[in-house]
């Protein structure tokens, strides 16, 4: 006997408010079809095992069966099934029990996670529907079932001849969304969304049979580490990710207590050093896909990694506002950041050859952790390290710094940003023993500041042509008539001249500039501001033999000579103007001219 009825809901615009929430994640419903699928197969699983039904022996599936003439999509599983009395129970009762909280929040929701958290799994299948039937025959002995509706709160339910266990959904898809009735499109829908669930997945079209799961049922995340090979690391990166350049290593997550949490983070090589990359962290529930890169669950420094993270934990459907303010899931994250930093951690103490030959690939990864999250930099601080100008790899706490003789003063370290154009300096420094470290990364100068932030009274960053220490004097000593000759000379009201006297005789002068105007004067770059123009100081090596002969020389012969070594000074320290390489190329050229003559 058919019986009909109204859905029990406060409005009959359910619908129109599900698909205008919806719309742009309205692929999801096959991930809620199969889902449900799924749960019904692993349900009646356990009751055979607890000898409360009968296993037949079948293989447990889900089939997926495109028709394109009769514009239909057909999800079947083989789980437990229902009675008539569970299809009003759970399609028609429990699917909107919350449908009049609903009604009252849609309008301030954010829509994240809308379906589900309101138990309006099934009734997604309506953005891309027209009408929908449900077959389904229970593993009790009870009639088989045919429920009806066309999304409009009405219903009709009655009984019919299915002869075997399990539930067959038939959607007849809607003239606008024809792309569900293309084989391909339902195919890569299966993989986004349910490449990992338990059960062998397959897809037919016009009928055709069954071939290849398309599914993985047993997914190599969820094996014990020890089971798992090189080779099969690297495969399951390669098919997950389609990236076929290896990763460098990865970190195998595997917990039961006190919450579960199984995954594989991969560390890619980097394509380019000067940006940060996203990568795609897979965040499942229980083997099915919830999305990618869900910030409130993977700290956001990790999505620079590709991975694949499963939390039985987390509801398959709910809200970011509860995630963001749920404490399980915040324990969560800390624990997947400290199993990051433990694997660096090891990696460096371990194996230092490999963790160097990976530092270029995972340094800006390291930098931009330290800086998001403050649990990651009290963990990794003491493995960060730089190439110094000998080209080995130290750690700050290696470096040759600058005594300041002061123990509440902090220590000097001095930094490059560019080998070729501060090699002057870096030979100063290398003569006279001094080290510093490479920082020609992007993040390098706001990973400095960081650094000196949190430890003020120990470390003090200073680029190599900020200042001239104690050291490189030789000692001290001022020429106050050279001093106004060159001042003459040059004519530049913005540039401090100082006559010193330095321990290498081969550099005529070098350029100077305060580190911290300089740090501002590139913030402000940064940020679209105007650079300005920064104080310089050019100090003049009394030291040096040519230096030494500018005051016996006549008016043109020092205004050349003075010039020439400005400009020589100022091309070490930046990348000279159109204007100053003009001047500087005619300088060479009447000086390649009196070397012929």
């Amino acid at each position: 006997m058919k019986k009909e009825g109204n859905i029990k809901i406060s409005s009959e615009n359910m619908m129109p408010i599900i698909k205008k929430w919806l719309y742009s994640d309205k692929d999801i419903f096959l991930r809620e079809i199969v889902a449900n699928g799924i749960d019904a197969i692993t349900k009646f699983k356990k009751l055979a095992t607890m000898g409360e039904a009968t296993d037949d022996g079948e293989e447990y599936c889900i089939k997926i069966s495109v028709d394109e003439k009769e514009r239909t999509l057909t999800v079947e599983d083989n789980g437990l099934g229902m009675t008539a009395e569970e299809v009003e129970k759970y399609i028609t009762q429990i699917a909107f029990s919350g449908a009049s909280d609903f009604l009252e929040k849609y309008e301030k929701a954010d829509g994240d996670g809308i379906i589900g958290h309101f138990g309006l799994g099934f009734y997604s299948v309506y953005m891309v529907s027209d009408n929908v039937e449900i077959f389904t025959k229970s593993y009790k002995d009870s009639p088989a079932i045919h429920w009806e509706s066309d999304g409009n709160a009405v219903y009709s339910i009655e009984n019919c001849d299915k002869d075997t266990r399990g539930t067959k959904i038939v959607l007849h898809i809607s003239d606008k969304e024809k792309e569900f009735l293309n084989e391909n499109n339902i195919k890569n829908l299966v993989n986004k969304y349910c490449s990992f669930m338990p059960y062998n997945i397959y897809v037919s079209y016009k009928g055709d049979g069954k071939d290849e799961p398309l599914n993985s049922t047993v997914p190599l995340y969820c094996k014990a580490p020890k089971d798992c090979t090189d080779e099969e690391y690297k495969k399951f990166y390669t098919e997950t990710f389609m990236d076929f350049n290896e990763p460098m290593f990865w970190v195998h997550l595997n917990m039961d207590y006190p919450f579960k949490l199984k995954g594989i983070l991969y560390f890619p090589k980097v394509k380019n050093k000067l940006e940060l990359e996203r990568g795609k962290v897979k965040l499942y529930c229980n083997q099915v896909f919830i999305a990618d890169n869900i910030k409130e669950v993977i700290p956001e420094f990790l999505m620079l990694l590709n991975g694949v993270i499963d939390c039985p934990d987390i509801p398959l459907n709910v809200s970011r506002s509860f995630l963001q303010n749920d404490r399980e899931v915040q324990k969560i994250s800390k624990h997947i950041t400290k199993k990051v930093a433990d694997k660096l951690t090891s990696l460096f103490k371990n194996d230092r050859e490999k963790y160097e030959s990976c530092w270029n690939d995972i340094a800006n990864f390291i930098k931009f952790g330290c800086i998001k999250d403050n649990d990651f930099y009290e963990k990794v601080k003491d493995i960060i390290i730089y190439k110094d100008l000998n080209g080995k790899y130290v750690g700050f706490n290696d470096l040759a710094t600058e005594s300041t003789g002061d123990d509440k003063k902090p220590s000097t370290i001095y930094y490059v940003t560019d080998e070729d154009q501060q090699a002057g300096y870096i030979s100063l420094f290398k003569d006279e023993g001094i080290n510093a470290i490479l920082c020609d990364n992007f993040i390098d100068p706001h990973f400095l500041s960081f650094v000196e932030y949190k430890a003020p009274d120990k470390i003090k960053f200073t680029r190599i042509d900020s200042e001239i220490g104690d050291v490189l004097k030789k000692e001290e000593a001022d020429d106050s008539a050279l001093t106004e000759i060159i001042k003459n000379v040059l004519n530049d009201d913005k540039l401090t001249i100082k006559t010193q006297a330095l321990k290498n005789d081969k550099l005529p002068a070098i350029m100077v500039v305060d580190e911290y105007m300089r740090r501002y004067s590139e913030m402000g770059k940064y940020y679209g501001m105007s650079e300005g123009d920064i104080a310089k100081t050019l100090i003049v090596n009394i030291s040096c033999p040519i230096i030494s002969k500018i005051k016996e020389l006549n008016e043109t012969k020092q205004n050349f000579v003075i010039r020439y070594i400005y400009l020589l000074a100022l091309s070490s320290f930046k990348k000279l103007t159109q204007e100053e390489t003009e001047e500087l190329q005619n300088l060479n050229l009447s000086l390649l001219n009196d070397y012929i003559r």
